[in-house]
């Protein structure tokens, strides 16, 4: 388990990007979601190692990461938001060395290479370059060297941001059976992804974990607090300056909109069953 007490960073220019964080992160897939600027890619950046917290501890598997970085290093596979490649290397000879950074001894580097770049579909494609790979490519070689060593844990940050629907649903997959048997940490701020993958979240909001826990937990939260009804477009800023509107959806000349509230606004709204949407929207509004 991945353990994080009051961890805390601000910035040189005032910014608070962690405001003492607090968190157990178990095996499987655990999204952290929040908006942008919320300070997610900071806490990434903070548990890959790559940046000191101005205080807090953070334990993994019994190592004490802020006072042994290389050890968890040996153990981690991280995605960051953006990676850059070396222009003209193929896939196959950046994997190649990043497996010899990695310390996998030459008689095995071969076979690795080749049975991850298998695994994320890639093998056909071994001999491009990283560089003239589409989005989606890139993030499943990212994934491929995420993997190299064979990591405990595997931190990856907004992953599917700017992906086209079928690379997005492809990397979702990927990322669903590697984290059967790892531990991964996924960072975004799309609701969908998190929905569909992660049965434990937290939801991360100005630097402060607002919910937190299993899906059911959270949902639980606003269990029989929602409803819904269809408007027409116009009566759309009325109902949002009687009612706390989560979302609203447009359909050619009507609006469906979804509120919370304790009891049924009137008769004309129907309870729903809260997703994790639901509940994404209620915490950054700040209902719950």
């Amino acid at each position: 388990m991945l353990s994080i007490e009051n961890l805390q960073k601000t910035y040189p220019n005032g910014v608070c990007a962690l405001g003492g964080i607090s968190l157990n992160i178990p095996a499987g897939m655990f999204g952290l979601l929040g908006p942008n600027g919320a300070g997610k890619s900071s806490l990434m950046r903070t548990l890959s190692t790559l940046q000191q917290p101005d205080s807090g501890k953070i334990t993994f598997d019994g190592i004490d990461v802020l006072h042994e970085p290389q050890e968890l290093r040996q153990r981690l596979g991280y995605l960051p938001q953006e990676f850059g490649v070396y222009p003209g290397v193929s896939a196959w000879e950046l994997l190649n060395h990043f497996a010899a950074l990695k310390g996998i001894p030459g008689k095995d580097r071969k076979k690795v290479c080749e049975d991850l770049l298998k695994l994320v579909n890639l093998y056909d494609a071994r001999g491009r370059a990283v560089s003239t790979y589409s989005g989606g490519m890139r993030q499943r070689f990212g994934i491929a060297q995420a993997l190299l060593g064979d990591p405990k844990l595997i931190i990856v940050d907004e992953p599917t941001a700017g992906l086209d629907p079928e690379e997005r649903r492809r990397f979702n997959n990927l990322l669903s059976e590697v984290g059967q048997s790892v531990a991964v940490i996924l960072s975004t701020h799309i609701v969908e992804d998190v929905q569909d993958l992660c049965p434990q979240l937290a939801i991360m909001v100005k630097g402060e974990i607002r919910v937190s826990g299993s899906s059911e937990e959270i949902i639980d939260k606003l269990a029989g607090r929602v409803w819904s009804k269809e408007i027409n477009h116009q009566e759309l800023p009325d109902y949002e300056a009687k009612h706390n509107v989560l979302l609203n959806r447009l359909k050619l000349d009507e609006t469906t909109i979804v509120v919370y509230a304790e009891n049924r606004p009137d008769d004309s709204f129907q309870s729903i069953d809260p997703v994790i949407e639901h509940v994404y929207f209620a915490t950054l509004k700040g209902f719950i």
